[in-house]
């Protein structure tokens, strides 16, 4: 079993701290590393994109552990994230194959050309996705962006969902984590009903699932075939 990474620097104030549904990310691809080390992807290096990386443990996890000759981008919206992700990655991977990228979703990245993509989402139903700090007064906010999901916890990954068919590489994997109040399966049934209709093709299935205290937690694959 790999250590966790050690988180250097991180206001919690501000970035979101690693919890049960960080872990079992962590866990996730404790469990896939012999599968995503026989997989043949597109490109000589895989891209891996973590979205919303919050402290940053799951990239480091990820880069230190599992992939270590992948090529990294974790992005945020929350500047501190992206600084203290860099913190934990220098700490705990000691490389220079990760960057963080300030960036609303990908927006950032180039079309169709992520490899793997991991998004842990504001997934906590809300009546509403907060908006974006205004000042140094409103910075305790970045954490409730990093919650809060709209009524059904789904504004943010929506967007995201809608985006995998131009910013996945051929036979990537998008690994997004849901709450069981998300309605998953629901999710997942749309989603091909949707996007299996456009010249891109996806497979998704659920790769690990946990309860959590009073919250129940699942991973999907989303494959792009």
């Amino acid at each position: 079993m790999f250590e966790t990474p050690v988180v250097i620097g991180a206001d919690y104030e501000r970035v979101y701290e690693p919890a049960e549904d960080s872990f079992l990310i962590l866990d996730l691809f404790e469990e896939i590393k012999d599968y995503l080390n026989e997989k043949k992807f597109a490109h000589k290096l895989p891209l891996v994109v973590e979205v919303g990386t919050g402290s940053g443990i799951v990239t480091t996890f990820i880069n230190k552990n599992i992939l270590p000759n992948a090529l990294f981008i974790a992005t945020d919206l929350n500047p501190f994230s992206c600084e203290t992700f860099l913190r934990t990655n220098k700490h705990n991977a000691t490389s220079f194959n990760a960057d963080t990228v300030r960036s609303d979703l990908t927006t950032a990245i180039k079309s169709n050309d992520i490899d793997i993509l991991i998004f842990n989402p504001p997934y906590v139903p809300a009546e509403s996705v907060p908006s974006m700090p205004k000042n140094e007064i409103e910075e305790d906010l970045w954490v409730d962006i990093a919650l809060m999901g709209g009524p059904t916890g789904m504004d943010v990954t929506n967007r995201l969902l809608d985006s995998l068919d131009s910013i996945m590489a051929p036979k990537g994997e998008a690994y997004i984590l849901f709450c069981a109040r998300n309605k998953p399966t629901e999710v997942i049934e749309q989603f091909l009903k949707v996007h299996n209709k456009s010249s891109e093709k996806w497979n998704c299935e659920l790769v690990i699932h946990r309860k959590a205290g009073w919250e129940v937690l699942s991973v999907y694959r989303f494959l792009k075939l």
